[in-house]
């Protein structure tokens, strides 16, 4: 069964049958919970796709700057430097991108969509319009909005925290 699926269909009680309140209040697991759901979401809406939120969110960040070291990628994208590494190699096994040499940087590597990588990307962009809206449907459009504005805030209040000096992100 689906997290998505799970959430659903068990609300969120504890043994005695009362709300588990530090649960419900608690940021950390509320994110980690509408997670699980959006990537059941997009698992689903994707269908054949054979494509992962990070996959595709690699996928438009190319599109949009191609040539970018798979550095450049890491810091736009914020997926961390070995899984990144990881997603790309299983992208270019999959034929979605290509890979060369830079000329700055004869260590780093320049990420290019593949023709397969455009057809994905053009396929897999509507569906995840689709994900969007299905994942905040109960929402108001200001609701929405300020939903992605203080995900946005919180994101780069958070990252910002990480890069300070003498900080472990």
């Amino acid at each position: 069964m689906t997290a998505f699926r799970q959430m659903k269909d068990k609300p969120l009680r504890n043994l005695q049958g009362a709300d588990p309140a530090p649960l419900v209040r608690s940021p950390i697991h509320l994110l980690h919970r509408a997670g699980q759901c959006a990537a059941d979401i997009f698992a689903a809406e994707m269908g054949g796709l054979d494509l992962t939120p990070r996959q595709f969110a690699v996928l438009l960040t190319v599109a949009q700057r191609e040539g970018l070291s798979q550095t450049d990628l890491v810091e736009v994208t914020g997926i961390d430097r070995s899984t990144l590494a990881d997603i790309v190699r299983r992208m270019l096994k999959k034929g979605l991108l290509q890979r060369r040499r830079t000329r700055e940087d004869a260590r780093a590597y320049a990420v290019k969509l593949t023709d397969e990588g455009l057809r994905v990307l053009a396929a897999a962009r509507p569906k995840v319009e689709a994900v969007d809206a299905r994942i905040v449907a109960t929402l108001s459009a200001e609701q929405r909005a300020t939903l992605v504005e203080d995900l946005r805030t919180i994101v780069a209040s958070l990252q910002a925290k990480a890069d300070e000096p003498g900080r472990r992100g």
